[in-house]
C-alpha cells in the first residue's frame, strides 16, 4: 500500500466513486477536490494504482481538528484500513487541544474503540436537515 499525504494527481472521479460505493453518499469530484484542498491533513491510500481509502481533517493548528471523510474501498472493509486512516490523521492533528468528528448512526463503536469519545454538547446545522434527521445523525429535540 502506498500512503500519500497531499493531493496532487489525485483522481477525482475516482475519489467520487470511491465515496459512492464505501457508502458514504454522493459527493461530486469538484466537491471533493475542494474540501480536500482546504484541508490541513490529508490521508490517500492506494494499492496497485486504485484508491482505497482516503479521510482529511480539518485544522486550525492549535485549538480544534475534525477528523472528516473517513471512506474505505468495500473491498478492504474489516481490514484495519479505516483504523489505520484515523490513526494517521490522529498522529498529523496531535497537539490540538481537541480532535473531533462525527460518526454515521451504527459507527460509534468503531470510533469508541479508537479513544474517542461521546460529545454531550455537540450541536449541528445540515443544509439538508430532513435527511440528517431521517438517517438519525440528529434529532428534532
Amino acid at each position: 500500500m502506498q500512503w500519500i499525504e497531499h493531493i496532487e494527481n489525485v483522481d477525482w472521479n475516482q475519489m467520487s466513486a470511491l465515496y459512492r460505493i464505501a457508502p458514504l453518499g454522493e459527493k461530486s469530484p469538484e466537491d471533493l477536490r475542494t474540501s480536500f484542498g482546504n484541508s490541513r491533513y490529508v490521508s490517500l491510500v492506494y494499492q496497485d494504482g486504485r484508491l482505497i481509502g482516503a479521510g482529511r481533517a480539518l485544522a486550525d493548528g492549535v485549538d480544534c481538528a475534525y477528523l472528516s471523510d473517513i471512506a474505505v474501498h468495500p473491498d478492504h472493509q474489516g481490514t484495519g484500513l479505516g483504523k489505520a486512516i484515523v490513526e494517521h490523521l490522529r498522529r498529523r492533528a496531535a497537539g490540538h487541544r481537541k480532535i473531533i468528528l462525527y460518526a454515521n448512526p451504527g459507527k460509534e463503536n468503531f470510533y469508541l474503540k479508537l479513544g474517542f469519545k461521546r460529545m454531550n454538547t455537540a450541536m449541528a446545522i445540515f443544509a439538508d436537515e430532513a435527511g440528517a434527521l431521517a438517517n438519525g445523525v440528529v434529532s428534532a429535540h
